[in-house]
């Protein structure tokens, strides 16, 4: 692999506004306008550092650099950065309620190259070993076609404000399959 993945450190919050911005200007062109993309990065896209709080927060890192990052969570939040107005940081009940799958970014350079593949597969694994038994994620449109690949199935768009504008975004869910017996 020419790649590694670790759990994203306080340190890292610089590096990862970075590699956000890159990867929505870089990967969004075809999906969103220009002014929908720097709407989305200035009041939603950005850094959760509860994520990394909770070590449920990933970097890939290639040679020093930053070329990816995503996570998951067992809080109420759905997406969006520590400056977005949509924030509930309530803990979820593994038994009733889906994971949060959260933030998934990959710098232009390096996407469809496994790296964000790599990283949601972890995020899938710490997920089960929490006892989540479904997954839950907002998509931007450039992610829809790589959830769907990796089993998620899609519901119907909503439009989010961001500022003045509004953003199309596609809820999205997956099931484990049947419930595990918890050990006693």
């Amino acid at each position: 692999m020419e790649y590694e993945i670790r759990v994203a450190r306080a340190e890292d919050v610089g590096a990862i506004s970075k590699l956000i911005v890159s990867s929505a200007r870089g990967l969004s062109q075809n999906d969103y306008t220009d002014e929908q993309i720097e709407a989305a990065v200035s009041s939603i896209f950005g850094v959760d550092s509860e994520l990394i709080d909770d070590e449920t927060y990933f970097v890939a890192e290639a040679r020093g650099e930053l070329i990816g990052c995503g996570g998951w969570s067992r809080r109420r939040t759905l997406f969006g950065g520590d400056q977005a107005a949509s924030r509930e940081p309530g803990l979820l009940d593994p038994t009733q309620d889906a994971a949060k799958i959260r933030a998934f970014f990959v710098h232009p350079k390096w996407a469809r190259r496994g790296v964000g593949r790599a990283i949601l597969e972890r995020c899938e694994e710490e997920a089960q070993r929490a006892r989540f038994c479904a997954l839950e994620l907002m998509s931007t449109l450039p992610g829809l076609g790589f959830y769907r690949k990796m089993g998620y199935e899609a519901s119907e768009p909503i439009l989010y404000p961001a500022g003045a504008i509004e953003l199309k975004f596609v809820p999205m869910r997956k099931h484990f399959g049947v419930s595990r017996k918890v050990a006693q």
